[in-house]
């Protein structure tokens, strides 16, 4: 089985490989630092299982994983981070992450890694706990009629970023991150972008 490892810390990364593959069945193709170079160098490496941390200086793991999933769908991404935030957990679902551990549960890394080569998904037991009680987190904005886009846009308002971040982010313009935020803006009834983050949390 072939893995890739993004960690920004070169420590971690050269650790996981150095354990992982002491497992036997488990080859690490690549060791990455950041979620940019795991876009540039997923289908290079080609990799059965792509392991990766979530918080990374620049591209994160979630928007890495966004865009290497709309290019290669069958992509297996299991995350491994030392965050349990329920925001994260719920968009690592909705983008089709096949699982999300914790770094604390050194022991689970490469059983996991084997259950998602396999084809399951796997949370470690933390994420289970919390998973009922996030049911249907992502789900509210149905009703308004929102496009995926502009659901994408609203939730990087909710996370406070500025229309040149957003842009960045979502490797758009400045002046588009302004056109969506404006029609955001007119079909939720909003005055500003205050409303609107209070908006998006009072409907995740």
């Amino acid at each position: 089985m072939k893995l890739l490892v993004v960690d920004d810390d070169r420590l971690v990364s050269g650790s996981l490989k150095t354990i992982l593959e002491a497992d036997g069945e488990i080859e690490v193709v690549g060791t990455l630092g950041s979620g940019a170079q795991a876009v540039e160098q997923y289908g290079e490496l080609n990799p059965d299982v792509l392991l990766m941390d979530i918080r990374m200086e620049g591209m994160t793991g979630l928007d890495a994983a966004q865009r290497i999933l709309s290019e290669y769908p069958d992509a297996k991404i299991l995350f491994l981070t030392t965050f349990s935030d329920d925001e994260y957990i719920a968009r690592a679902l909705k983008i089709g992450a096949k699982g999300y551990i914790l770094k604390q549960n050194f022991e689970s890394i490469a059983p996991s890694v084997k259950t998602v080569f396999a084809g399951q998904r796997v949370f470690g037991d933390e994420i289970i706990t919390r998973l009922p009680a996030m049911h249907g987190l992502g789900s509210g904005f149905d009703q308004f009629g929102l496009s995926n886009r502009e659901v994408e846009l609203l939730t990087q308002v909710g996370d406070g970023l500025s229309n040149r971040e957003i842009a960045e982010k979502l490797f758009l313009s400045e002046g588009t991150v302004r056109n969506y935020i404006s029609t955001l803006l007119e079909k939720l009834n909003l005055r500003d972008r205050t409303q609107l983050a209070i908006f998006y949390y009072k409907h995740i």
